[in-house]
């Protein structure tokens, strides 16, 4: 398909004195009976199709789609920009704080980490941040203390030049007390954040925060501008069960909220999403969402931002894995941008 694309776009640049321009967005004019008449004749008939060339988005590589080869050691955090840039051809990432989890104070290794993103011309979009306690918790002191935790990676991501953090909304309680806790929470880390120009952002990350309805009515009560969400595509159980298998303890859901209600729902509220994928089908579709669907819930919002590429799945590699996804990205997203 590509090649026939290319085929097409080189044999038609010989023939924009008929009518047909290519521009970054493809403009082909096609009147009836165009080259017989005068242009004025065949005007009134003009047909315009604005034919896309890139996604309506941008796109990012989250860390987490490469935590095996982190966690084993294969990759350093240092080198995360360069394995983004070199082999996915991805010019934007986004950092996972446990990958350098005792850093978020050493300004020269940030430096580095900066520069050699820098040096590539790659982007450095968030940093998602996790084990630094639950700011949606009812005990007063461990919330208060969950939100100076995160003010070290408040001040790394500033001095990165990433535009937000990805935390947690995280508790025990019922759900309105944990609601309440989170307002609070997510509420003061923004307004630290504030200062600072980054934006705190909350991922359906399990447990309650997994109930799109009630994230979304956490994040209208914080009410601040620089408090959103990272809609997660497949982030949406809300209750896990365990079971021994083997001798080992395997998770599975036992109750999860639909994925497109709840994208739809936070959307409102984003500053990022997170396209989450597992496994593909022969044709390189995602089995357990629907990306077309996703993806125009996206597009309706006014969405333009990025996309994160995380990819979890079992059956490809990592490496493979964030190719096929980016790969579906690219598709869906360019055909979606194409507009009659």
């Amino acid at each position: 398909m590509k090649d026939n694309r290319r085929e097409f776009i080189k044999r038609a640049g010989k023939y924009t004195a008929g009518g047909i321009f290519l521009g970054s967005g493809l403009t082909l004019l096609n009147a009836c009976g165009a080259g017989q008449g005068t242009a004025k004749e065949g005007a009134d008939d003009v047909e315009t199709k604005s034919i896309a060339t890139t996604p309506f988005f941008k796109i990012s590589l989250a860390q987490w789609s490469l935590h095996n080869s982190f966690f084993s050691g294969k990759l350093d955090n240092l080198d995360f920009a360069a394995k983004a840039k070199n082999d996915f051809g991805i010019n934007a990432v986004e950092y996972v704080n446990q990958f350098f989890a005792d850093k978020a104070k050493d300004q020269e290794y940030l430096a580095e980490m900066k520069k050699r993103a820098a040096d590539l011309g790659v982007t450095n979009v968030l940093i998602m941040i996790d084990r630094e306690g639950h700011l949606g918790s009812t005990n007063d002191d461990e919330r208060k203390q969950a939100v100076e935790n995160h003010y070290k990676w408040v001040e790394a991501a500033k001095f990165l030049g990433c535009h937000s953090i990805r935390v947690n909304a995280a508790g025990e309680g019922t759900e309105e007390e944990v609601a309440s806790a989170a307002v609070d929470g997510l509420g003061s880390l923004a307004e630290f954040a504030k200062d600072h120009n980054i934006n705190i952002i909350v991922e359906n990350h399990g447990g309650y925060s997994s109930n799109g309805q009630w994230l979304s009515g956490v994040l209208s009560q914080v009410n601040m501008d620089n408090a959103g969400s990272l809609p997660d595509f497949g982030n949406f159980c809300i209750k896990n069960e365990s079971t021994m298998v083997d001798g080992k303890e395997t998770w599975s859901c036992v109750e999860e909220y639909d994925r497109y209600k709840g994208v739809k729902e936070l959307m409102p509220f984003a500053k990022g999403v997170s396209a989450k994928t597992h496994n593909f089908n022969e044709a390189g579709i995602e089995v357990e969402t629907d990306y077309k669907k996703m993806l125009q819930i996206v597009k309706d919002a006014g969405y333009t931002g990025y996309v994160g590429v995380e990819y979890e799945g079992q059956v490809l590699s990592e490496d493979e894995g964030i190719k096929a996804t980016k790969k579906l990205l690219e598709s869906v997203g360019t055909e979606l941008n194409t507009t009659a």
